[in-house]
């Protein structure tokens, strides 16, 4: 009976947190953009966060990540880069991302902070990103092109941090404090880089905090990544994500 009891307070719990999924869409251009905003229960406005996905799409995993920081207080919208499509293995993946016109992914990421930005529920001055993977990457591009964004995490994010650092004029445009998660054994980011590109952040008086896993590769916070998976890595990645956000949009 108590077991029972304490199942059913915990489900009370759970559902007292659990956020609202509706499907919208957006202009970008002349295109029409899909997603998915999480909305949390509780009076509003709420600082909000645009989720962006790794190069396998708006699938079932990135869901449950806007999810679950909807469940920390935030509105979240997870953009469907890919018009509709998701890979279901490396191959298509690596079709669909290259398919992908960097230019129109940048359009879209803009015209989603706007759409949050036009939601009575949203804190305009407290709308960040987070991104995974090819996310990661445009989330730091979006840092750039952006200079509303007011925070900017970003999980092993594709980019080419060294030619970032050297790069004084686009360096000055970041305004959002950056929480960068990496893996020391990620074969396509270069530690080095991301230091030289946190010393240049560092010198220019702008917010960074880099965490390099020295046992992790890329995607280690996925855990349907079999072999790059690392648990304890992914768990403090999450509290680290989860305490950057805290200070920086929940002011």
């Amino acid at each position: 009976m108590k077991s029972i009891l304490t199942s059913c307070l915990l489900l009370i719990a759970m559902s007292a947190f659990a956020a609202t999924p509706k499907d919208v869409t957006y202009k970008s251009g002349d295109e029409t953009v899909r997603g998915i905003v999480y909305t949390p229960e509780g009076k509003g406005p709420f600082p909000a966060l645009i989720v962006i996905h790794e190069w396998w799409g708006l699938n079932a995993w990135v869901k449950e990540q806007a999810s679950k920081l909807a469940d920390q207080g935030y509105v979240t919208l997870a953009v469907d880069l890919y018009r509709g499509k998701v890979a279901t293995t490396p191959n298509e993946a690596h079709e669909f991302m290259g398919g992908v016109p960097r230019q129109r992914a940048a359009r879209d990421l803009q015209a989603a902070f706007q759409y949050l930005e036009s939601q009575a529920s949203v804190r305009k001055e407290r709308i960040g990103a987070i991104g995974w993977c090819m996310g990661g990457g445009y989330a730091v591009g979006l840092a750039i092109e952006q200079p509303g964004l007011a925070a900017d995490v970003v999980n092993y994010g594709v980019f080419d941090y060294a030619s970032l650092a050297r790069d004084q004029v686009s360096m000055k445009q970041i305004n959002a404090p950056i929480l960068g998660l990496f893996g020391q054994n990620d074969r396509g980011i270069p530690s080095e880089d991301l230091k030289q590109f946190r010393a240049a952040m560092e010198k220019l008086g702008k917010k960074v905090e880099i965490t390099i896993y020295p046992d992790a590769g890329h995607a280690f916070e996925n855990p349907n990544n079999k072999d790059g998976y690392r648990e304890k890595d992914a768990a403090d990645a999450w509290n680290k994500t989860v305490a950057f956000l805290e200070q920086t949009l929940k002011k």
